[in-house]
């Protein structure tokens, strides 16, 4: 991991939270830092190869990400009760809808890159 790539993260992240803050969007800040991210990586390939590799180092470490939020479910369960039936419902339709997304943008994106080179022109 190079401190180079994780300061590049950062200051993405920043970027996207002072856009949603500026321009008043409904979506969160990281979210918009990832897009200029990827914008950024459109326009400079080379930077990708510079943050692959400090990448897939926080992706290996990303579980631990869920201990606190697992933490914080358990310690509210009490307050949970209440309500578990509609966060059980919300679970299943949330998992439902993005295993349908991501089916959808996946054969999207498999029958756009299988095209021929001559048909793209068209």
């Amino acid at each position: 991991m190079t401190l180079t790539a994780l300061t590049l993260l950062l200051i993405f992240q920043c970027l996207g939270e002072g856009a949603a803050q500026l321009l008043g969007l409904p979506v969160p800040g990281p979210v918009i830092g990832m897009l200029f991210l990827l914008l950024s990586f459109l326009a400079y390939p080379r930077l990708a190869d510079l943050m692959e590799a400090t990448s897939w180092g926080i992706l290996q470490h990303l579980s631990l990400l869920f201990v606190p939020a697992g933490v914080g479910v358990m310690a509210a369960a009490g307050q949970l009760q209440g309500d578990l039936a509609a966060i059980v419902v919300a679970l299943v339709v949330s998992t439902v809808l993005a295993i349908a997304v991501g089916a959808l943008v996946t054969q999207a994106a498999i029958k756009r890159l299988s095209r021929p080179a001559d048909e793209e022109l068209r």
